[in-house]
Parts: C-alpha cells; structure tokens; sequence
C-alpha cells in the first residue's frame, strides 16, 4: 500500500498500527549484502559512487529487521503530549547479525527518508531520543582528518560501536543513543541553502558534543553521522498527525521543535 493511503487510512484513528507505519519499507532480499560486504565493496568506491551504492541497497530493503520495529518516544510542550515513533537505531545496510551503520550526506539520507514515508529528526527530537534511550553509549570520536570520509573510517567506528554494545550487554533492539551524531532538520537549511545540519553526540542529557551545526554542505558524510528516521506521523491529542503539518505550524510547532515551526517542505526542497 502506497504510504499516502496508508496515511489517508489512519489518519483519525485514535491508536497507532506501528507495525503498518514501517510497511512502505521493503523486505530485505534473501540475497541480500551483510554489512561487512557492503563495506567491502564500498571501500573501492568514490563518495559519489558510494551514496549511489547506499541508497541502491536501502531502496531493494537491505537494512536489518530490527529497525522495521519503531519505538515510541514522548515530547511535551505546553500544547501538551506528543508521542512520535522512531528507528530503535541509526540506518544500517545489512543483516540483524552483520550490519552496517552507515552515514549519509543530505541528498542521499533524504531520499532515502522521503522513499519509506519518514522524516529525519529535528534537534528537540535529538534530545528527546537521547533522554528516553535505554541504552546509552559513550561517544568515541575517531582522529580528525580526510579519513574522517572513507569507508575504513565508516567500518572502524562500526567495529567500535558494537564493541561497546556487547561489552555493556545491550540489545540492539533497545533504543540505543548516544554513538553518532544525527543529521537533522533545521530552519537553518531555510536560511543557508545547500547545507546538512548535524547535531548530537550526546555525553549526557543536556551536553551534545556537537551543538547544531551548518558549516558542512550538504552533499558532505563522515564516519560520526547517523541517519535516525522517525516516522512521518505522531499520535497527538489522541488522533495520528502530520509531522510536516505540526512543524510548519507556528501554534503547534514547539511539540516537536525548540527552533519554532519549520517549514519542512522548504527543507527537503534545497535537498
């Protein structure tokens, strides 16, 4: 089913169907690459070459199962309660058992976003996500440089990552936070077009490593970005709404925003 009859579908009922919100995501193919191959193949291609590769897998639906499943998660506001349902974890290609995350420049995480009928995040949404983790990481910056780009880098902080998972004994199908950086929408993109947004990193509720930053274009990806989707759609007031018409809204927008409304289909537009 279409994602837009989907939405025309739910949109008055009172309780979310999580399950059907995730359906517009293909199943991954029995073939399908593991991350440790995807990575493999990668490491031989340029930037342009790989965001192609990336969003070639993503589209066929190889990205492990567990992300499929979405996990609620509560913003207030003086509007009252909010209830969105994201990703459980950054965007991976592969297998529930070899996956791998895998940054993206704007071009590339938005299509991928706007081809399963999510969004990305904004910074209010960030915190939110970090604050309601049940499994926190500690961030692990890799050494600043051109490698900050490369597949090595991508496949390296994977590795570590996981490493850390496994040694505090999380599940992946927790809601895990604190590991990357989250692209993000932002007004800033209104503003300055032909950027990507980054915010995140989380040490703590409340001490990003990295405040909301514009300084990148947007076709620009290193090894600490994560693509976390949410899901286009939050129960709000008891009935599932729009995302893009809560943000655009200057009354509701402070639900989901602490930049004030945000023009959503201006954002993806300059994409």
């Amino acid at each position: 089913m279409a994602f837009s009859a989907l939405w025309a579908r739910r949109a008055h009922a009172r309780t979310p169907n999580v399950a059907e919100i995730a359906r517009a995501i293909p199943p991954r193919p029995a073939n399908a690459l593991r991350g440790s191959q995807f990575a493999d193949l990668a490491s031989s291609m340029d930037r342009h070459q790989r965001e192609r590769a990336i969003q070639d897998q993503l589209a066929q639906g190889n990205l492990p199962d567990f992300l499929r499943t979405l996990v609620p998660v509560n913003l207030r506001s003086n509007k009252g309660l909010a209830t969105i349902f994201v990703m459980p974890e950054y965007v991976a290609i592969g297998s529930d058992s070899d996956f791998l995350r895998i940054p993206m420049n704007l071009h590339t995480a938005v299509g991928v976003a706007n081809r399963f009928g999510f969004l990305l995040p904004t910074r209010k949404i960030v915190d939110a996500i970090y604050a309601q983790s049940t499994s926190r990481c500690t961030p692990q910056p890799l050494p600043a440089g051109p490698e900050m780009s490369s597949t090595h880098y991508y496949a390296t902080h994977n590795s570590m990552i996981d490493a850390q998972l496994k040694a505090r004994g999380f599940s992946s199908s927790a809601l895990i936070a604190g590991h990357k950086k989250d692209v993000v929408l932002s007004n800033r993109l209104v503003r300055i077009p032909g950027r990507i947004a980054i915010y995140g990193w989380h040490r703590a509720p409340g001490m990003p490593i990295q405040p909301l930053s514009t300084v990148h274009g947007s076709d620009y990806a290193d090894y600490s970005h994560g693509i976390r989707l949410i899901a286009s759609i939050a129960l709000v007031d008891g009935k599932m709404q729009s995302i893009q018409d809560i943000l655009r809204d200057p009354a509701r927008a402070a639900a989901l925003s602490d930049e004030g409304a945000i023009p959503v289909s201006s954002v993806l537009a300059r994409a």
